[in-house]
């Protein structure tokens, strides 16, 4: 029953690492970067529910839209100022300037909120589920976790095959300037791939605090380096492979800290990722990238 129990929680940390994600693999997928100053975005998102929910006094359900609303409109913000004057850049010219706008998000939330670590309160109350006679115990949170996962990747996943911005964003990751000759706006499909990326960082982050009710204006850096390490480990550029890289990397983090070593969890899972990435180096589901000479 303890390994069942420990197996779950890994799906529901998983779950969060996957549609945190999702952000990293649609960006890179679309935009060929990485937006390191996702994970910020997140805790952004974790502030303005805290704001709402003590400060203000709204409801749960409420806050959490305004935390979505809130980190779409920076998602946009950040793209529009920090990476679009950078489209024809070098690589290293994007990494360094994401890496800027994340301590830029990390300092304003100091700034504004304080370095004081703040007791986040779950917006998810509902009642814990019991089997086996009460000898397996499964929290609300991971359940509405997982269940708010799959319905997130279905939704997704439907939107990119059904819609025309969903094929506008297939084209696109293809070849912008075919993409571009064919009547699509790239840069306002870029945008939105910013936009829903960043909508889904302020869900995922209220999930992780839920689950982990602490908040600090640090509290997106490490989720969003493992985040990106699932996305690296199903394949980057893949929704799919955001989805299963997250849901294993949750299991592997939570049994490695259950049966090895708390302290070495981290490691074992930065490990797990250098032995997949030397035995199959696209990630799980990635696929080689051929450059056009």
């Amino acid at each position: 029953m303890s390994f069942i129990a420990y197996l779950i929680n890994g799906i529901s940390l998983g779950s969060v690492y996957a549609i945190i994600a999702l952000g990293y693999t649609m960006v890179y997928g679309i935009a060929k970067m990485l937006n390191f100053a996702h994970g910020d975005v997140i805790m952004i998102g974790c502030y303005v529910v805290f704001t709402a929910m003590s400060g203000l006094q709204f409801n749960p359900l409420l806050s959490v839209l305004i935390s979505v609303v809130v980190c779409t409109v920076l998602g946009i913000t950040i793209e529009k100022v920090a990476y679009k004057p950078l489209r024809k850049a070098s690589p290293l010219a994007v990494l360094i300037t994401a890496i800027g706008v994340s301590y830029l998000l990390q300092n304003a939330a100091l700034l504004v909120f304080g370095a004081d670590t703040k007791s986040f309160s779950s917006i998810i109350t509902l009642p814990a589920l019991k089997l086996a006679d009460g000898k397996l115990v499964i929290s609300s949170v991971a359940v509405v976790t997982v269940v708010t996962c799959l319905i997130i990747m279905t939704g997704l996943m439907l939107f990119i095959k059904k819609t025309k911005a969903g094929r506008a964003m297939l084209a696109v990751s293809e070849d912008k300037d075919a993409a571009q000759l064919m009547g699509i706006n790239v840069n306002g499909t870029i945008s939105l791939t910013f936009a829903i990326g960043s909508g889904l960082a302020a869900i995922a982050g209220v999930l992780l605090c839920s689950a982990y009710p602490t908040l600090t204006p640090y509290i997106g850096s490490m989720p969003g380096i493992k985040a990106f390490t699932a996305a690296v480990f199903g394949g980057i550029g893949s929704v799919p492979g955001a989805f299963i890289g997250g849901i294993l990397l949750g299991i592997i983090e939570v049994l490695g800290r259950a049966y090895i070593s708390s302290q070495l969890s981290d490691a074992i899972v930065f490990a797990v990722l250098i032995i997949v990435l030397l035995v199959k180096p696209t990630g799980i589901l990635g696929k080689p990238i051929h450059e056009k000479v």
